[in-house]
């Protein structure tokens, strides 16, 4: 339940962002919106599409971070996000200040989401997979790998044309602390569950 709904609430948040593009998105969602603008298809069609090739990269790699929820994490997002832009009912672009704090939200959505579905611990995304993969093969940190790899997928998506303005830029820095704070939170909401959950079936044995 935790990681279907953090599923849920991390694509709610991306598509968020994505209506507020003009001030920037995510570096992966650059490429995916400049895949899906100069090729077609739906831009949730292309996350999914990126992540299983990540996947069948990470399983060669080292299979370690691959788990059931992986798969569901990389087909979900890119269905969600999709289901929400067809929706439609969320705010437009007004090219006003209240942009900048709509795509703030959307941001700050995302770090909740991603804290929940993480906290499940039912596999890493398939991007995290990937990036978690390449930092045991080549020795180096993670943190480090992770910049020089979006770094590379910006860089892609920008010479497509994607939407890279300045919250690209600040992404991480927004979307960081809420994600360490939501996990670390949502992390004692289920022990806390699974020890209450432990304590009745002891009473009931007990009984």
């Amino acid at each position: 339940m935790f990681y279907l709904v953090g599923l849920i609430v991390f694509s709610y948040g991306i598509t968020i962002v994505l209506k507020m593009q003009h001030l920037g998105v995510h570096p992966w969602d650059v490429l995916n919106v400049a895949l899906y603008e100069k090729i077609g298809l739906t831009i949730g069609s292309w996350a999914i599409i990126i992540s299983i090739l990540l996947i069948c990269i990470s399983l060669i790699l080292d299979r370690t971070y691959i788990k059931f929820g992986t798969f569901i994490n990389a087909v979900l997002v890119g269905v969600f996000v999709d289901l929400f832009l067809w929706l439609d009912y969320l705010p437009t672009a007004s090219h006003t200040w209240t942009d900048y704090l709509i795509i703030t939200a959307g941001i700050v959505t995302m770090g909740v989401g991603g804290g929940l579905y993480n906290s499940a611990e039912l596999g890493a995304g398939p991007r995290d997979g990937f990036m978690l993969s390449i930092s045991d093969m080549v020795g180096k940190s993670v943190g480090l790998v992770r910049i020089v790899v979006e770094t590379l997928v910006l860089l892609i998506g920008l010479l497509l044309g994607g939407p890279v303005f300045l919250f690209t830029f600040i992404f991480t820095f927004i979307q960081s602390p809420v994600f360490a704070f939501s996990l670390k939170w949502f992390k004692k909401v289920i022990v806390n569950l699974e020890s209450r959950v432990e304590q009745k079936e002891f009473s009931k044995t007990s009984a």
